[in-house]
Order: C-alpha cells, then structure tokens, then sequence
C-alpha cells in the first residue's frame, strides 16, 4: 500500500515521538545499581519493551508480585527525569501534517500511563487516542497494543502505519498486519533519518 494511502498513524512514543533517550538510561542504570544487576545487560534489553518484561528476562527469579514491584520502581525513577526530555525532530512538523490532512494518529507505548501523559505534555504533545501498558495484557512485541490503538481509533490495522524506533514495536506493527516506518538504522516497510522526512513522504 502506498504510504498516501495511509488511513491513520500509530506511533510508539519514548524515541520516536519523544526524545527520553537519556531520560530512560539513567532511570535503567539507577535501577540495575538498586537491584545488583549488569546495566549494560539490561540496557541490551530494555529499549522499547514493558518494564515488566524486561525484569523478567534479568531477573527471572522473582514472583509475580516482585517482579510487579521492581517495574513499578523502574517506572518511579523516570516520572520526575525530564530536564532534557522534549519531541524528537519533526514530530511536531509531522503532526500538524495529520490534523491537517484529517489523518487520525494514537500514542501506544510500553509506558504507564502517568509517565506517558508527563512526557507526552513536556513534549508540547497531546493524543486525542493514548494506549499505555495498563490498557492491554501483553505489552510489545504482541501487537495487542497496535490492534487497540487501530480500534480505538476506527481503523483496520492493515490500513495503519506504525512508526517506531525499537525491534520490539517493528514486531508488534508487522504482526498487527500495519505497515512499519523505522526509525533508528532498523528495518521497515519505510526507513526513516527522522520525522522529519515522514512528513515530506506523507
């Protein structure tokens, strides 16, 4: 399907609508240092995915109501970090493109959704459609949050453009059946330098 036919957007948000890059580094390392974890092993893991599901792959032991607490601390440590969190070049070019084109476009990301409705507001953002890692049960690489977001937003899947700079969202995207814009040097139906260039493709 050419991208002009695009009927709606489904955007990740931390490093591709939102640039928290460092923002979610730090609260990462603070927290492999607060659980005696490799940081450099969680951050190999942690881009783009659930905060739960990354403590369940470096910390496989916890129970269930552990493995809760460790994601709710992970999150705890990012919710006041946003000196230098701000939209990424050409979000905000590229928005204005859809409103202007009457293309509807969600926010579906692996945060909650506190830290998504403070970052999305530093950024001068503001989703009429947002699908945070409470609205579903099983966060990216399953596409549950894209087919929600398609949903909520009146649009098969198949006729979205999920645009995302994490493996895990590009997986989640393909098996939502959307077509995938990648940012980052990864690998997508389109691959984008920025937002930017999306706007001038779109």
């Amino acid at each position: 399907m050419p991208l002009r036919d695009i009927r709606a957007v489904l955007f990740d948000m931390d490093g591709t609508l939102v640039d928290s890059d460092g923002a979610v580094e730090r609260a990462w390392r603070t927290w492999s240092a607060e659980y005696g974890v490799d940081p450099l092993a969680v951050l190999a893991v942690a881009h783009g995915s659930p905060a739960e599901s990354v403590v369940a792959r470096v910390l496989p032991g916890l129970d269930p109501a552990a493995r809760a607490l460790a994601a709710a601390r992970q999150h705890e440590l990012q919710y006041d970090d946003l000196s230098d969190v701000t939209a990424t070049p050409g979000a905000h070019e590229l928005l204005d493109l859809l409103e202007d084109r009457g293309l509807p476009w969600a926010v579906v990301t692996s945060a909650d959704q506190r830290l998504a409705k403070v970052r999305l507001a530093v950024a001068g953002i503001e989703p009429r459609v947002l699908v945070t890692i409470e609205d579903i049960t099983h966060g990216k690489p399953d596409p549950e949050g894209y087919l929600r977001g398609a949903e909520l937003l009146g649009v098969p899947a198949e006729q979205c453009l999920v645009v995302e700079d994490a493996e895990v969202g590009l997986a989640a995207g393909r098996a939502a059946g959307a077509q995938t814009a990648a940012l980052k040097g990864l690998k997508g139906d389109v691959e984008l330098r920025d937002l930017h260039q999306l706007a001038a493709l779109l």
